[in-house]
């Protein structure tokens, strides 16, 4: 783990199966819809924001129902107007962990994403795009059912 990895948490008043189906089959009521679910192990996906032409390929590299989740980038083409070239693959080998616990005061969902460091050309685009759908969506969608994913 590196202490730069992009790294928040939340907790929801969903239980752990919950927000495990949430980050592997339930990505499009909260972040934007696949190509595919993520169901088991060597699943891939690709997630695009339409209009545009980004996208990232993730492969579902490691479960641990209900407690983590991993992905790995494996294709991306992260397109943003005004920024270097080398913007576009920075996600690719990148890994987005997801460590789920039930607590007292709800379940603990976190999320780092190993890889995604300040010193990328995208870092701070990422940053708040996790945080607005890691942070706000993700912790809507579980807390009141309803999220706020990306129009499709």
């Amino acid at each position: 783990m590196n202490k730069q990895n992009y790294r928040k948490s939340i907790v929801v008043t969903a239980d752990a199966t919950a927000a495990f189906n949430a980050v592997t089959h339930g990505v499009e009521h909260w972040w934007t819809r696949p190509d595919q679910p993520l169901r088991h192990p060597g699943d891939r996906a690709k997630f695009s924001f339409p209009p545009g032409v980004s996208y990232w390929t993730f492969e579902l590299t490691h479960t641990d129902d209900p407690s983590r989740v991993e992905w790995t980038c494996v294709d991306a083409l992260h397109v943003h107007e005004g920024q270097p070239k080398a913007i576009e693959t920075e996600w690719l080998g990148t890994r987005v962990i997801w460590r789920i616990s039930e607590g007292a005061a709800g379940t603990k969902i976190e999320l780092e994403h190993d890889g995604l460091t300040p010193k990328l050309l995208c870092y701070d685009i990422c940053e708040a795009g996790w945080d607005m759908f890691f942070l706000e969506s993700l912790k809507k969608y579980l807390d009141r059912g309803q999220g706020a994913p990306h129009p499709s």
